[in-house]
């Protein structure tokens, strides 16, 4: 008869996932909308930019959604295809979701302070720059660049922010 030694494993860190609810962390959940939202702008299928990067849409999907955490080289891939600064994919993030890192959820971390949302990044903000540059005569751009330009000046004045 064989004897089994009953070895005990070591314990297991944490991946930074939540398993015991089965969900994927928020941290990754926020870049997942982030590349959602990036692709969404600039009207790109998941798989036009799977394939822009060597991914199928279902992979491109698992990112999105988050349940695949987006190592540090494939953000320098999005960043790329997707024409932003590899920092747009954290830009925003409430420290409420910052506070998900698996640092943080083992206690490592030190507290975040609050991160200063960039109103330049919206999805309105985004949207209306995109819109924007599509106007291909110069004159109703300027028109209305101006007409936008007078209309937050007078708001501006109005709320006594200068």
């Amino acid at each position: 008869m064989a004897h089994h030694k009953n070895l005990a494993k070591p314990a297991r860190k944490s991946s930074g996932r939540m398993a015991s609810q089965g969900l994927p962390n928020p941290v990754d959940v926020y870049v997942g909308q982030r590349i959602r939202l990036r692709r969404t702008l600039l009207g790109m299928s998941q798989e036009s930019l799977g394939e822009g990067i060597g991914l199928t849409f279902q992979q491109v999907q698992k990112y999105e959604r988050g349940m695949n955490r987006v190592s540090a080289s494939r953000i320098i891939d999005l960043a790329s295809q997707l024409q932003v600064a590899p920092a747009y994919f954290f830009d925003e993030m409430p420290a409420a979701i910052a506070a998900n890192s698996p640092a943080h959820l083992l206690g490592k971390a030190p507290d975040l302070s609050p991160i200063e949302r960039d109103p330049a990044t919206t999805r309105r903000c985004l949207e209306l720059v995109r819109y924007f540059n599509a106007i291909s005569d110069p004159t109703v751009r300027k028109a209305l660049y101006a007409a936008v330009k007078a209309a937050g000046a007078a708001n501006v004045v109005r709320e006594g922010a200068l």
